[in-house]
């Protein structure tokens, strides 16, 4: 007889062999998918008031996977000593399972659960300085990474590359972007800085999809380069992916690959995975908290690393269920995100006299789009200032990125706006931003009115 599972609220049947209750199916009839009422429920919860147009930053969770988090919290709390022994690691597994099948990897251990994209970088990074210390690296063999790299993978870069002997090399990329071409380009250029001196390029971390400014980088493309210029590993930094992206990681053809669950498909804070070719198992990778599960492979290590709450990782099934209510699942989802964010990123370049930072077909559900020049915005401070102005005067989320002007340039555009679009979004969000721009530029407000 099948045996069942209650994580998350409900009982699925299991496959009897390995207790993994039976992939989710997808609605069958058009009156199941999800209501506009429904979705503004899942998420009445959000600031009634608050234009929420940044998903990307920090992601959002439906009412309805916050309710299973809370139920394995309590499930936790109410007998941690048969939760630890009976429930956990099923749970764990669940959770890999579908991401296994999201991402098309091969096999279940190629997959781990970890907090976030920071964390796998970390798994990723140790293992590569322990490289350099281990002598299998040579002190300043090099390691490329994109200019527009995440900050705490550049300081990860920082912490483990470079004070391990690597030289690390920065691949200075265009923006605004106009074709995928400028950006191929460049990370040639620097693969062939890599090797001067005698030196070999031993690592590249490659984003799917930059933070700020946003663009989508062709990752298929730069992967295959690297193979074919002998580069020994190649990690894939897609924090925006899954929900955002297409992620066939065999396709990509990246040896490490990961990407947050929490910002583009429903999970709450924070739970990501670490994608592993099984071909790079020899590399050693360990979990840089170290419990007692060390040296029993990395999934089973993250999956333990000491007393805490691990609902997030466990929660990934109904994550998984919430995003079946929509018609053609997580492909219909992130389909109609990118057309609205590109409907809603021109309206407004429109509005503005200005311009967006990429092709349409360079960006994902987050786009670039200019702010008018008379705003003033001429350092990194001034976009700290004007996104807490915009937030605390006028009730809009939205993350500001200042690009330095080149030599001659007149009029330039100087700061983008990077808005995101979910299903929780409305038109009304982005005529709201829209509108207060243009208040600001009445006014002939500029930043350096802003306190420090």
């Amino acid at each position: 007889m099948a045996s069942t599972a209650t994580i998350n609220g409900t009982t699925a049947a299991a496959d009897p062999i390995s207790h993994i209750p039976k992939k989710s199916k997808l609605p069958s009839t058009p009156h199941q998918f999800i209501t506009p009422a429904e979705i503004a429920s899942e998420f009445s919860h959000h600031h009634p008031s608050v234009a929420r147009i940044n998903n990307g930053s920090f992601g959002s969770c439906p009412a309805s996977v916050l309710a299973a988090q809370k139920e394995i919290q309590l499930q936790w709390l109410s007998q941690p000593d048969d939760f630890y022994f009976n429930h956990l690691q099923t749970g764990f597994l669940r959770s890999r399972t579908i991401v296994k099948q999201l991402i098309n990897a091969d096999h279940i251990d190629e997959v781990s659960i970890v907090d976030n994209a920071t964390t796998a970088a970390a798994i990723v990074l140790q293992q590569v300085a322990w490289g350099f210390a281990e002598g299998r690296f040579q002190k300043g063999d090099a390691a490329v990474m994109l200019h527009y790299a995440y900050g705490a993978v550049k300081k990860s870069m920082q912490a483990y590359v470079t004070r391990a002997g690597g030289h690390v090399i920065e691949v200075p990329l265009p923006f605004p972007v106009t074709c995928v071409d400028e950006i191929v380009q460049e990370f040639r250029r620097a693969l062939q800085r890599g090797k001067t001196g005698g030196r070999r390029v031993r690592f590249a971390v490659i984003d799917h999809v930059t933070s700020m400014p946003s663009v989508v980088i062709p990752v298929k493309e730069l992967v295959k380069i690297c193979r074919e210029e002998g580069v020994d590993q190649v990690f894939v930094d897609a924090a925006h992916g899954i929900g955002c992206v297409d992620v066939d990681v065999k396709e990509i053809g990246a040896d490490f690959y990961t990407s947050n669950l929490h910002k583009w498909f429903f999970c709450p804070s924070s739970v990501a995975f670490l994608y592993c070719k099984r071909s790079m198992e020899s590399c050693d990778l360990h979990h840089p908290v170290v419990s007692h599960a060390y040296g029993n492979g990395l999934a089973i290590e993250s999956a333990w690393i000491g007393t805490r709450d691990y609902s997030a990782q466990l929660v990934v099934p109904k994550a998984l269920e919430f995003v079946n209510r929509f018609q053609d699942g997580i492909e219909g989802i992130k389909k109609s995100n990118h057309q609205a964010v590109v409907e809603m990123g021109e309206m407004l370049a429109k509005a503005w006299g200005t311009h967006l930072g990429c092709p349409p077909e360079m960006c994902s559900s987050m786009i670039m789009v200019g702010l008018p020049a008379c705003l003033g915005i001429s350092t990194n401070e001034d976009t700290l200032k004007l996104r807490t102005h915009l937030r605390d005067k006028f009730g809009v989320e939205v993350p500001i990125y200042y690009r330095e002007p080149k030599n001659g340039e007149v009029g330039p555009v100087t700061g983008y706006a990077r808005i995101s679009y979910q299903v929780y979004n409305k038109p009304q969000d982005y005529s709201k931003f829209r509108d207060v721009i243009n208040e600001l530029v009445h006014e002939g407000f500029t930043c350096e009115s802003l306190p420090n």
